[in-house]
């Protein structure tokens, strides 16, 4: 984290512009007096000391743009609607990527392989920011039968096209790791032990193979979750979702560098913890994990 909060506080710095370029024309004292309200006048060295003790106190500074707040508040407020949808998303993804990935590798080669793999392609290769005009198209315009935006207090019915747009690209990864993990487990030894037991094959699957092809699944999550809760910058901007991805473009945009430096060290905190989660359960997904780890300690 301290890695991460150095490069980011230096690159923001070094980028050309300033957090008051954009402001009118401002007489060389009232410049003077902003820079000394946001210790901007001070040495590099010495900002970066000031607002790493601060940060260590949970202090994220004040907003230089939005100025009756503080990038904590700001990060309070947009982070609920960001973590809502991307939690609703990410949900949705691995509810259907898994069972499609199933399906496709129980089913190798055959119709409904080829269909969920040419679906899971179309949905990597079309981007957020042509699917979401497309929903908003078709089931917002031609249809009418959800908003085309805004919040309205994070209702079902305007979270549900920001929802699948998001979830859309996740889903199409997973259904593939999920297919390739799974045609190996289920060539695996201890699956051809289990069908010559006589077991059922949906028992075989569910309870022997899916457990470790999931490995590859869980690795993903962990990145892929953080970015969805973090907030869609894309989906964000069309929807009108009020979330910290909304601010991250603006406060990049305005040289913002307390509320920028906000959202990368949410984010970053948000990687960490969920990478921590996904370790944890490879011990209960990975019984080999569990043996090596009771063998280090040893």
């Amino acid at each position: 984290m301290l890695i991460i909060i150095t490069i980011a506080f230096f690159m923001m710095r070094i980028a050309p512009g300033g957090p008051f370029d954009l402001e009118r024309q401002l007489t060389p004292q009232v410049e003077k007096n902003m820079l000394a309200a946001y210790d901007l006048d001070q040495p590099l060295m010495v900002q970066y000391w000031r607002y790493l003790t601060g940060v260590l106190q949970g202090d994220f500074g004040p907003s230089f743009k939005y100025r009756d707040f503080t990038v904590t508040e700001l990060l309070l407020t947009g982070f609920p609607p960001s973590l809502k949808v991307g939690g609703a998303a990410i949900l949705l993804a691995v509810v259907v990527g898994i069972a499609l990935g199933t399906i496709a590798a129980i089913r190798q080669n055959s119709a409904a392989d080829h269909a969920v793999m040419a679906t899971a392609m179309t949905g990597i290769a079309i981007p957020n920011f042509v699917m979401a005009p497309l929903l908003t198209l078709v089931f917002g315009v031609f249809l009418g039968w959800l908003p085309v935006a805004g919040w309205g207090g994070g209702s079902l019915r305007n979270i549900i096209l920001p929802v699948i747009a998001l979830a859309l690209p996740q889903i199409a990864y997973i259904a593939r790791l999920t297919r390739g993990s799974m045609i190996e487990t289920l060539g695996a030894n201890y699956i051809r032990t289990a069908r010559a037991k006589g077991l059922r094959e949906h028992i075989v699957v569910i309870r022997h193979a899916l457990k470790g092809a999931l490995l590859p699944v869980v690795s993903y999550l962990g990145p892929a979750t953080a970015q969805l809760v973090s907030g869609s910058i894309v989906i964000e901007q069309i929807f009108g979702i009020p979330g910290i991805g909304r601010y991250f473009i603006q406060g990049a945009l305005n040289r913002d560098y307390t509320l920028v430096m906000g959202t990368v060290i949410v984010y970053a905190l948000l990687i960490m913890i969920l990478n921590l989660i996904v370790d944890i359960l490879y011990g209960f997904l990975d019984p080999k994990v569990q043996q090596r780890a009771a063998a280090g300690s040893t």
